[in-house]
């Protein structure tokens, strides 16, 4: 892969959202959510998939309700679908709209796969290489069978960096400093590296440290975060549930929107093509629409 797809090239320097947020929106009206984040001026709308909406019905919906935005899957689970279901539904989707679609997948985590989904969460780096490999020989019947994608994986360490490297596009680094975006870059050469950056704006150091550790909460449980953690120079005293404040401090930015371009500013200067903003509000099941609007304000800065 010499060259990057269309829709990874255009989100060369810019600024997009991560959420779940339109998963509180009824289904017929989700797509609103999207709608409005892509009059607002952002480049992108990241989806993940846990316990809500299915990745690829989801981004479709995101889709048909925008005309210029980035849809990407942040990520889709690999053990919610075969190889084959996977390939060719990211065709369909990037045939549909214009190359707007972007397949973001990854490993996801042992209770989402072993309780949730049932399955035996085996060794996630040969999964990851297997799972695309079979993407790569899946066949597909139909006018957009031989069409391109952009496909990234979630990666967090040096191993899974470099599937990235080998059999993708780029990489979705999620829950990292400027420090691992930095390494990405190094491992991943010129492909592409889109960096999730979680944000508390405004609000005293108390609300923002509650909102952080609320967010930390799941991930200081599970080892592959804490590994990642670990080399980048943090400690078990760090790994405390819902995260010291040390640990919020280096992951969560918080401030105004100045304090949020200056980490953008350090994602960039570190080599990240793109950061998607996750917001943490004091609704977590609504749209944060304040910040939202307010953080539009340095998309063009």
């Amino acid at each position: 892969m010499s060259t990057r797809p269309p829709s990874l090239e255009k989100l060369r320097g810019t600024v997009g959202i991560w959420t779940f947020a339109h998963e509180s929106v009824p289904a017929d009206r989700s797509g609103d959510v999207a709608k409005e984040l892509e009059s607002l001026g952002y480049a992108a709308m990241w989806l993940p998939e846990a316990w809500g909406r299915e990745a690829f019905t989801n981004a479709g919906l995101m889709l048909s309700a925008t005309s210029s935005m980035v849809i990407a899957t942040g990520i889709a689970n690999i053990w919610a679908r075969d190889a084959v279901a996977a390939h060719n539904a990211a065709k369909t989707l990037n045939a549909a709209y214009a190359n707007r679609f972007v397949l973001g997948l990854g490993v996801s985590h042992r209770p989402l796969v072993e309780r949730l989904r049932g399955h035996e969460y085996a060794s996630p780096v040969e999964a990851m290489r297997d799972y695309l490999s079979a993407m790569d020989e899946a066949p597909m019947r139909a006018p957009e069978g031989h069409l391109r994608y952009a496909r990234v994986i979630a990666a967090l360490g040096p191993k899974m960096l470099d599937v990235g490297a080998t059999l993708a596009d780029g990489v979705h680094p999620y829950l990292v400093t400027p420090e691992h975006t930095a390494r990405a870059r190094a491992a991943l050469g010129d492909k592409f590296v889109g960096v999730e950056q979680a944000v508390v704006l405004g609000q005293s150091r108390e609300e923002y440290l509650a909102r952080a550790h609320a967010h930390l909460g799941f991930y200081t449980g599970l080892e592959n975060y804490k590994n990642s953690w670990r080399r980048l120079g943090f400690t078990e005293e760090d790994f405390v549930r819902g995260g010291s404040e040390r640990l919020c401090d280096a992951l969560v930015v918080h401030g105004d929107e100045s304090a949020v371009l200056e980490r953008i500013d350090e994602h960039r200067r570190a080599g990240a093509d793109h950061v998607c903003l996750q917001v943490l509000s004091d609704e977590t099941n609504a749209p944060p629409w304040d910040e939202w609007r307010r953080l539009s304000s340095i998309l063009t800065q």
